[in-house]
């Protein structure tokens, strides 16, 4: 093993313990993954608490998310299968974060997308959080559910399961996770004060502007084409989100 990949076992091992001491995975909930190369991935193991990980524990599976190297008993997550699906759809991706932060997690169970623009930072960088469809953990369901919304966000709540999220690299995969769930504690909380001013429509669309300005890494609603197929629609907009370009008349060129 490099030291490079010693390193990573290090700071797979480092956003473990951040996710559980922040109660964003109980007991041993959540799992994440790094992308070595285009069949190789380091990922958590199976019942394994993500805040008392070690680098020995990490796996080494391919692109399928099959084990090619654990030390001892170490075994995969079986949720490896949605981080695949993520990894096919997007190359620009380098780690996935699975986690059930309680929040973001009610309003999954809810049904009920992070969409009412209440903050200018959420709207930048995040857009829209989609809720996925319901699908079996551990089957292919949960890929199959996930994979319309990944070419157009970068993040996404698991319908009574929990959040997924994706970036190119692991500090910015896990930092989208926090994101997620302070975006889900402010929508929460808003509305147990009787509800925020949202911003307008003309207010977010300055605001996505000034991402597309910025020309940040990822994806996000304000970089969704005019020209979108009626079935991609449909599905990408089944909440009618109000951030959602594909539901305005502002939409981009």
């Amino acid at each position: 093993m490099t030291g490079k990949e010693q390193e990573i076992r290090e700071r797979i091992c480092g956003i473990g313990r951040r996710i559980y001491e922040k109660g964003m995975a109980a007991a041993n909930d959540g799992n994440i993954s790094v992308k070595l190369s285009e069949n190789e991935f380091f990922c958590t193991p199976t019942g394994v608490s993500k805040g008392f990980m070690t680098p020995e524990s990490i796996c080494r599976v391919d692109a399928e998310g099959k084990l090619l190297e654990a030390d001892g008993d170490f075994r995969p997550s079986s949720e490896m299968r949605m981080h695949m699906r993520v990894y096919r759809m997007r190359e620009d991706v380098g780690a996935v974060v699975h986690a059930h932060p309680a929040y973001a997690t009610c309003f999954a169970a809810m049904d009920t997308p992070l969409s009412a623009p209440v903050m200018s930072e959420a709207v930048v960088s995040l857009g829209c959080v989609p809720v996925a469809p319901y699908g079996t953990p551990s089957t292919s369901e949960v890929p199959d559910s996930i994979e319309p919304y990944t070419a157009c966000f970068d993040a996404v709540l698991l319908q009574n399961h929990g959040a997924l999220t994706w970036a190119a690299d692991l500090e910015t995969a896990y930092m989208r996770m926090e994101s997620v769930e302070f975006y889900a504690r402010l929508l929460y909380k808003t509305g147990q004060m009787g509800g925020a001013k949202e911003l307008s429509p003309e207010n977010v669309e300055k605001l996505y502007e000034v991402r597309r300005k910025m020309h940040l890494s990822g994806r996000h609603p304000a970089d969704l084409p005019q020209s979108v197929d009626a079935e991609t629609k449909k599905t990408l907009c089944r909440h009618n989100c109000k951030l959602c370009p594909l539901m305005s008349s502002r939409r981009p060129e």
